[in-house]
């Protein structure tokens, strides 16, 4: 069949590989091409192979599958990710989705879902599993919201993800709990912090969070005891 979607299934179990095989096999529209273990063979397949869609475990040995999401996205543009995990958190799931995502199964509704969320996404829909909470989709649709109303033209040069890192920082998280909900790492989150101090020129986190406070970003409240 010349024109059938082809799949890369980034996972790092082999018996969780072989049954997503087995059900994407059962529709004849699709082709498995390729599949990894890890984060790194991911993104090398990826490359190579320039799948239609790829498949995508967030827990990878060596680093998490939202960063591979990420980089995917970013290096080819015509391939959709959808996510195949065993989390159902919020901050997963719209973690994902702001990484490129398009589709999010939750691995113990695959036997059920995996097929109708393939052809959703790769139709170029959003797909989420209906065992997720609405809360997510209201967590996606504030995110943006929030951001549009902002016309400060320092915040303004800030990158989407130097956005984020402010409000968090704004909050009082340290590196260590911004660098797991955001799924990047430490080093990561302190460079993106020079950058920010750098952009809006403060020079400490109380003149951070007087800035944040000043565009509507946070409550001061949670400064207080």
């Amino acid at each position: 069949m010349a024109n059938k979607k082809t799949i890369l299934i980034v996972d790092d179990h082999p018996l969780f590989r072989e049954g997503l095989k087995f059900l994407i096999s059962r529709n004849p529209a699709f082709e498995v091409v390729g599949e990894a273990g890890s984060g790194q063979g991911g993104l090398r397949l990826a490359k190579k192979l320039k799948p239609d869609l790829v498949i995508m475990d967030i827990s990878l040995p060596d680093k998490s599958g939202i960063d591979v999401t990420r980089s995917i996205r970013s290096l080819l543009t015509g391939t959709r990710v959808m996510i195949v995990s065993m989390h159902s958190k919020i901050d997963h799931i719209t973690e994902a989705f702001r990484a490129g995502a398009t589709g999010y199964v939750v691995k113990e509704s695959a036997a059920d879902m995996l097929v109708q969320g393939l052809e959703t996404v790769l139709r170029g829909e959003y797909f989420l599993d209906n065992s997720v909470s609405h809360k997510v989709v209201e967590e996606l649709m504030e995110f943006p919201a929030k951001e549009a109303k902002i016309k400060d033209t320092a915040y303004g040069a800030l990158t989407p993800r130097e956005q984020q890192v402010m409000r968090l920082l704004a909050e009082g998280l340290s590196t260590k709990k911004i660098a797991e909900k955001l799924f990047i790492s430490p080093k990561t989150v302190e460079n993106h912090r020079t950058n920010i101090m750098n952009k809006l020129d403060v020079h400490s986190t109380i003149e951070l969070v007087r800035y944040a406070a000043k565009l509507g970003l946070i409550d001061v409240d949670l400064w207080k005891d």
